[in-house]
């Protein structure tokens, strides 16, 4: 080959080079140009909450305050958040039933458990095993809280507490409750155990149908939801004692308190909570709780807790936390000492 061709091809060779690197660098800019605009695109919106029906599950029967409130919230929910909110009652074994299925739906905001804090404050002392675990649910919300009325039937003869309480030392009596473990189940096992009172507990599924039970002098005593005894007590129907909590009901302002008549160790509430499986994700929460915080300041809401003798707490995050830990322990101590069991 002659100098002259040699440097030729050098040159062409030095030429394609050239460009191939020009090219290379083009291409380089553009995927660069690419990732830029990819990184400042806008990520896709997570999913509203909630695009369909909500399920509000409670875990007692229909007619209870739980169902009642429960009803008053879904219909405030509906209307707040533009989907349709459908009680679903699934009452047994103290509540357990319904929070289990809560606990095995899917944790996506579809399936709330609204219910009364016995399933978790007391079941777990109670049962000997429990169909789900502690982790597998997280409170919502504890939306209010109430206590109970001491009724007796218009069968039996004492017409106060102290002369009821002599009675039953001298002759076994008969309580109704709610259930085995409901707030009514403990607070006749305490009025035993502090009174030296002998009763037998016959369990109900649910307040209502213990309520129609003490009607029917099926029993003679039960500790129960005050609005539940309430229109038979007023009817003269049955007679309301005392009631368990810290102050006079505003529906029964004449009926004495259990502290007032010497028996402060039997003073109790009931918490209303709502309940979702653990994992449920912390934006959908936050949507629920804020409607439900909307719905209790509604003042249908504050009437209809009112007419339930029930107190709004609106306790989320770690105050409710805490607050069913405190109850949990209490409990777990009295089932202890009072030798409580599933009958």
């Amino acid at each position: 080959m002659t100098p002259a061709f040699l440097n030729a091809f050098g040159g062409t060779r030095r030429r394609l080079a050239l460009g191939a690197l020009a090219t290379c660098a083009t291409c380089a800019a553009l995927s660069l140009a690419n990732v830029a605009v990819a990184a400042d695109a806008p990520t896709p919106a997570s999913p509203a909450y909630p695009t369909k029906a909500v399920k509000f599950l409670t875990n007692f029967p229909a007619g209870g305050p739980i169902d009642i409130l429960g009803r008053a919230l879904a219909d405030a929910l509906q209307k707040d958040l533009k989907q349709p909110f459908i009680v679903d009652n699934r009452p047994g074994a103290g509540g357990n039933i319904g929070a289990d299925l809560v606990a095995k739906s899917a944790a996506d905001g579809y399936t709330v458990l609204l219910g009364i804090d016995s399933t978790f404050t007391i079941n777990p002392h109670l049962y000997a095993s429990m169909p789900f675990a502690a982790k597998d649910l997280k409170p919502l919300m504890i939306f209010s809280s109430s206590g109970l009325s001491f009724g007796v039937a218009s069968g039996v003869k004492a017409k106060t507490l102290p002369e009821f309480i002599t009675q039953a030392k001298a002759e076994p009596v008969t309580f109704s409750s709610a259930g085995n473990g409901s707030p009514g189940h403990i607070a006749a096992e305490i009025f035993a155990t502090e009174t030296g009172a002998k009763i037998t507990h016959v369990p109900y599924k649910g307040n209502a149908p213990a309520v129609l039970a003490l009607m029917g002098n099926e029993v003679q005593a039960g500790i129960l939801a005050t609005p539940g005894l309430l229109p038979q007590v007023q009817a003269g129907k049955l007679r309301a004692l005392a009631v368990t909590g810290k102050q006079r009901s505003p529906l029964l302002p004449e009926v004495p308190t259990v502290g007032e008549l010497g028996l402060k160790g039997l003073e109790f509430e009931v918490l209303y909570i709502a309940m979702v499986p653990a994992a449920t994700p912390e934006p959908v929460m936050q949507t629920l709780r804020q409607s439900l915080q909307k719905a209790m300041a509604l003042p249908e809401i504050k009437s209809r807790l009112a007419s339930l003798d029930m107190v709004a707490l609106a306790e989320t995050g770690s105050a409710a936390s805490e607050h069913l830990a405190a109850s949990q322990a209490r409990y777990g101590r009295i089932v202890k000492a009072t030798g409580m069991k599933v009958d």
